[in-house]
């Protein structure tokens, strides 16, 4: 497009001779993709883009892979492309950035890209663009390769503007891609409320996984199993270390690079009263043998689909009283919420459920100034001060997928055969709270856990990593030896 610069040469680039020019232009061999070369579940795509095109009959719709964004200076975060994009074309690499799919109102769907440059058509780009060009950062397809990998239709990402002078009613995926929201005039006020529809219908259509999406959310879940027992693995030396949350967090991330994109989100590797800290990302502690671990971790497939699973550790290997009673209380209050899932539940039973226990739970222990009931009181809420968040989301693409669906649909709706959810309820002691008795201070206490409904209930997908205080204890001693 107009706005990206031709040539992104970087400040230690050496000066290019005509010779050399002359030299590079010349004598590349052909390297085409296989013939047979599809994007995974390529099958499913084309009823997604149908099912978008159906919901704005007669109009555009843009929505963008995403920019590459500055981490410093001219070195750039790893792009990932945005999740709409990747769920209606199945383009999932670093290669996608700024291109665009397109529906056109007509229902036919058009992918806009910067594909591979032309090497003996005088184009420099493939060896002096350190943003685009191939030989700093990868191979990309070309127009016919795209095609043929998606099943689309392909144009090339300079060609985009002229959709603008067409005059059709337009929606773009807005506050995704920076160049094609000036390109599109947005923001705009009068564009706020037709964008944002397109941003919700997006976020509905992955509501209900399809069977593919559901075998990629299993190998996500499978592959991060394999990663929390790397963690248990590395344990001794991470106790050796001054940082051992980092000594575990590098465990599970090399797993994650290993099998599938890496992390689907920050890991979170927590020990002792870190875990009271519901997004500790630092994981730059000491760990302490007498006190629990934090892990809440999950692997990206290559398909950008993540798990999202946590389990809390004794460092030591075995509960102790006070850690097993509080982890009881948790786990009590987690199979609670997951005997409610089925279709036709509410999405928010799950949650009522397991907060039930722990205002149970809290009461018994003396800890709550009220009742259990008055705590759970909409006008009240004591209990939240133990707890505090909500116990569970959405899973797919996005960790917490689906976040841009309307409340009817979604935190206000019912539970359908093959929406793919987690349930994670966790009490959060902080350690400087008074109300609570020495002994229970600085303990953080999350499960979650990662389930498909079915159509009699639901699945625990993450089945393979215990849950229970004797089977993470025998788990973990067969693990260390």
């Amino acid at each position: 497009m107009a706005d990206q610069p031709a040539l992104n040469t970087g400040s230690h680039d050496l000066p290019i001779t005509p010779a050399l020019a002359a030299f590079m232009a010349d004598q590349w061999a052909a390297t085409p993709l296989p013939a047979d070369s599809r994007v995974p579940g390529h099958a499913y795509f084309p009823a997604r883009r149908a099912r978008i095109a159906a919901a704005f009959p007669g109009e555009r719709l843009l929505v963008p892979a995403g920019q590459l964004k500055i981490r410093s200076n001219d070195c750039d975060y790893r792009f990932r492309p945005h999740s709409a994009y990747a769920h209606l074309t199945g383009l999932t690499g670093e290669e996608q950035v700024g291109h665009v799919l397109v529906i056109e109102p007509d229902g036919e769907a058009v992918l806009y890209l910067r594909p591979r440059s032309d090497r003996a058509g005088g184009s420099a780009e493939f060896y002096r663009d350190r943003r685009y060009g191939e030989f700093w950062v990868g191979r990309r397809a070309d127009l016919a390769e795209a095609a043929q990998l998606t099943g689309l239709r392909t144009a090339h990402l300079d060609d985009l503007p002229k959709l603008f002078t067409t005059g059709a009613p337009t929606r773009v995926l807005a506050d995704v891609d920076p160049v094609l929201d000036a390109l599109a005039g947005r923001p705009a006020a009068d564009h706020a409320a037709r964008d944002g529809q397109l941003a919700a219908a997006l976020s509905e259509l992955r509501l209900i996984k399809d069977p593919w999406e559901v075998d990629q959310l299993q190998l996500s879940v499978d592959h991060t199993a394999a990663g929390f027992a790397d963690v248990v693995r590395a344990l001794p030396a991470a106790l050796r270390h001054h940082r051992g949350e980092r000594i575990l967090e590098g465990a599970f991330n090399a797993r994650a690079r290993a099998e599938g994109n890496g992390t689907g989100y920050e890991t979170i590797v927590a020990s002792g009263a870190h875990a009271c800290v519901l997004h500790w990302i630092r994981n730059d502690g000491p760990l302490d043998p007498a006190q629990l671990l934090l892990l809440d971790a999950g692997v990206e497939t290559d398909t950008l689909y993540t798990a999202d699973i946590t389990r809390t550790l004794p460092l030591s290997g075995t509960f102790s009283p006070a850690q097993r009673d509080a982890y009881e209380l948790v786990l009590a209050a987690q199979n609670a919420g997951i005997a409610t899932l089925r279709p036709g539940a509410s999405f928010r039973d799950f949650h009522r459920a397991a907060m039930r226990v722990i205002a149970e739970g809290l009461a018994e222990w003396g800890v709550l100034p009220v009742s259990a009931e008055e705590a759970l009181r909409e006008d009240s809420g004591l209990y939240r001060r133990y707890t505090l968040c909500a116990s569970g989301h959405m899973l797919g693409l996005d960790v917490h997928d689906c976040a841009k669906a309307r409340a009817e649909t979604y935190l206000d709706g019912v539970l359908e055969e093959g929406m793919v959810l987690t349930v994670e309820p966790g009490l959060y002691l902080q350690p400087d709270d008074l109300t609570l008795p020495p002994a229970l201070r600085g303990i953080g206490i999350r499960i979650e856990d990662d389930l498909v409904i079915t159509a009699d209930g639901a699945r625990l997908m993450s089945a393979e990593l215990p849950r229970t205080v004797d089977g993470i204890e025998s788990w973990m001693g067969e693990l260390l030896g």
